[in-house]
């Protein structure tokens, strides 16, 4: 499935000319994520001068919630030349506020690395409340 993921991600990766100000990016970074279900949903980043934007995880949850599935087993993000990177702190929190069951969704972190987000995000203050 890691495969599948990977390819997937690397898929909908590429940079889109927006046609706008210096900076705007859309693109450099796509995500796949597999469901609980079995249904696998795509996101790319978007990266706006001013401040605005979004990563590419939260867009594929974001396809995954219109879709009413909240729960992740596995995830991957995948730059536009084909480097699998970990996500973002941004990006681990909203995995883990989508749903807590996520705290064992599988991460991709490398091409051989798999870790749990339970290990990326430890101690969420959520556990504290």
């Amino acid at each position: 499935m890691r495969d599948i993921l990977i390819k997937a991600a690397s898929e909908v990766a590429g940079q889109i000319d927006l046609n706008g100000y210096a900076g705007n990016d859309a693109g450099s970074v796509g995500a796949a994520l597999l469901t609980k279900d079995g249904n696998i949903y795509t996101g790319i980043c978007l990266v706006l001068a001013c401040g605005l934007g979004f990563c590419a995880e939260a867009s594929a949850v974001a396809e995954m919630l219109k879709h009413r599935e909240t729960e992740i087993e596995m995830i991957v993000a995948v730059t536009d030349d084909g480097k699998v990177i970990p996500p973002c702190g941004r990006c681990r929190e909203l995995l883990t506020q989508v749903n807590r069951g996520n705290l064992n969704t599988k991460v991709i972190i490398s091409r051989d690395e798999i870790k749990l987000l339970s290990d990326l995000l430890p101690d969420t203050w959520a556990d504290k409340t």
